[in-house]
């Protein structure tokens, strides 16, 4: 009789785990941008919109369920070649329910511009949707990694990706931490006549203080417009630029009037950092920092 209710008690607790394995897997859950989303019960069929999405999900082991990117990811390595690419600055939604995704892994990005969610007719299609906006910070990156492999279940992988980046991230720290003459630098992310660059609160401010050097519009606010004369007037010691679509960056830069006289023009101090490394909130965006110590102390990053 005691064998028995034990049995019984034992089927019980397996039905129950089950259950609650079920319930884990619908969830309701809040994305990186808050907003309440029930995860679907399966996850085998992925789009996503973003280049640093999409490497994450590559990283994560997860190109196979891929089934549509955006256009921006078609270089990145591990996609299937002929994998359905997307321009999402203006979403089809009736192209992509035709794809039958599980689930969409979406990105601020995808919103400048619109009035109203992009991806509403696809939710109201019942397709889950979750927004990642792009992180301003190394540690918004490490969460993004996670938030990702944690609602695909990679947590384990997840963990060894962000354990991987703070490893790096630490070695070039302590080696910044011992620099005391700060150089200046100025880092543009497009070319004149309408220069753009950054300030305090993005991921690339905060890598040019990890490897002990100061960015020269640190006291402006997220991305900006900058102007030449800011820029002369700043006399940065180190240019770094990650812009990939004109002819030779650099010496486009060195051949601007009025900036001969700028240190790291006469210094020959003018660097190329690895476009997508540098633009993209990823795990990749290690390459970056690494290529920006380098360039900037190549004495002390070796």
């Amino acid at each position: 009789m005691i064998k028995k209710i034990t049995s019984i008690l034992a089927t019980i607790l397996v039905v129950m785990l089950a259950m609650v394995g079920c319930t884990t897997k619908e969830e309701i859950i809040k994305d990186r941008e808050g907003n309440e989303v029930t995860l679907p019960s399966k996850m085998e069929r992925i789009i996503s919109t973003a280049p640093s999405n999409t490497e994450v999900l590559v990283e994560l082991g997860l190109a196979d369920k891929l089934v549509a990117v955006d256009k921006y990811s078609a270089d990145i390595k591990g996609l299937n070649k002929d994998i359905e690419k997307i321009d999402f600055s203006n979403p089809d939604a009736e192209a992509i329910i035709s794809l039958n995704p599980d689930i969409i892994i979406a990105s601020g990005h995808n919103k400048t511009g619109n009035s109203e969610d992009p991806f509403k007719l696809v939710k109201e299609a019942g397709i889950s949707v979750v927004y990642i906006p792009s992180s301003d910070s190394i540690q918004g990156i490490y969460d993004d990694i996670m938030f990702i492999a944690d609602i695909t279940d990679t947590d384990k992988k997840g963990q060894e990706i962000v354990d991987n980046m703070k490893k790096q991230v630490e070695e070039i720290k302590a080696i910044g931490d011992t620099i005391t003459d700060k150089k200046k630098v100025y880092f543009e992310i497009a070319p004149a006549p309408s220069l753009y660059s950054f300030g305090n609160s993005t991921f690339l401010n905060e890598m040019i203080e990890l490897i002990g050097a100061e960015n020269i519009f640190k006291n402006e606010k997220s991305w900006i417009s900058a102007s030449e004369e800011a820029v002369i007037d700043a006399n940065p010691d180190v240019i770094l630029t990650n812009v990939d679509y004109v002819e030779n960056p650099i010496e486009e830069i060195k051949a601007r009037k009025g900036w001969e006289n700028i240190n790291a023009i006469k210094e020959n101090k003018v660097f190329i950092i690895d476009s997508n490394a540098s633009s993209r909130p990823s795990q990749n965006a290690i390459k970056a920092l690494k290529e920006m110590a380098t360039a900037v102390y190549p004495e002390n990053f070796k």
